[in-house]
């Protein structure tokens, strides 16, 4: 499997289960109540383990508390430790037994760690058909992307996003879900639109990058990232995409490498 190990461009089927990057625990401005799972996966390593030992404190002083709970899971994935993220959301569930946001970010957490049928059974028990979650419905999209179900991702996308019209990153997942079929040039416009949008966040812009150095655009591929990462971080990326380019089953190569 390819790897850079000092790169900062991350697997897209880990992307496809991005948020709202956010250090601080914060609700969702239109629903006070509400706690999206956070996207740490743009963080450097040293951010990842700072996040995470921040987090693992705030986690063993309140251990119950909703919002960290999701947090600290998070960043238990960004750290690569899927199986103990999961381990925190069975709690999670246990204190929150019907919590729809514990149970989006269960079932990230289990897409991470590979559980596709069990986090698809545990995301379709957290939408209601009559008043579907666009959250919810853009993590099933994700979790159907990476089992190779992309027409049913992408209805689910479109979905949520007559629900969500202004939400970047519904814009980005349906974009990476093009990107993973290899239709590029639909894969840009989406992202392209993503970028322009309240609440972009690095790592869409990084996908964008992604996106157009998979079309041998070199020079704008390098610009993009230039403007997100460290120099070192950025070569490393372009060395990644060149030797994708190289390998005839580079997208076997990219899905094998997610999540």
């Amino acid at each position: 499997m390819l790897r850079v190990p000092t790169s900062n461009l991350r697997p897209l089927r880990v992307l496809l289960l991005a948020g709202v990057a956010a250090l601080a625990l914060s609700a969702c401005a239109s629903n006070r109540t509400s706690v999206r799972s956070p996207d740490f996966s743009g963080q450097s390593p040293v951010e990842v383990q700072a996040t995470l030992g921040e987090l693992t404190q705030r986690f063993k002083k309140n251990p119950k508390d909703k919002a960290t709970i999701i947090y600290y899971s998070a960043a238990l994935r960004a750290a690569g430790q899927a199986e103990q993220a999961i381990a925190v959301l069975e709690g999670g569930i246990s204190a929150h037994k019907n919590d729809i946001d514990i149970r989006v970010a269960f079932a990230k957490a289990l897409s991470a760690g590979g559980r596709f049928e069990q986090a698809l059974n545990i995301i379709d028990s957290s939408i209601n058909p009559a008043s579907p979650d666009w959250n919810a419905l853009s993590v099933k999209g994700a979790i159907l992307d990476q089992t190779g179900r992309s027409g049913e991702a992408r209805t689910l996308y479109q979905q949520a996003l007559l629900i969500a019209p202004n939400e970047a990153s519904l814009y980005a997942n349906l974009g990476l879900s093009y990107a993973m079929t290899n239709e590029l040039t639909e894969a840009e416009a989406q992202l392209r639109r993503a970028v322009q949008m309240r609440g972009a966040t690095s790592q869409i812009r990084q996908n964008l990058a992604l996106v157009v150095g998979l079309q041998g655009r070199f020079d704008e591929c390098r610009a993009l990232f230039a403007a997100e990462l460290a120099p070192d971080q950025v070569e490393a990326n372009m060395a990644y995409i060149r030797a994708l380019l190289t390998q005839q089953n580079r997208w076997d190569v990219i899905k094998g490498d997610q999540g």
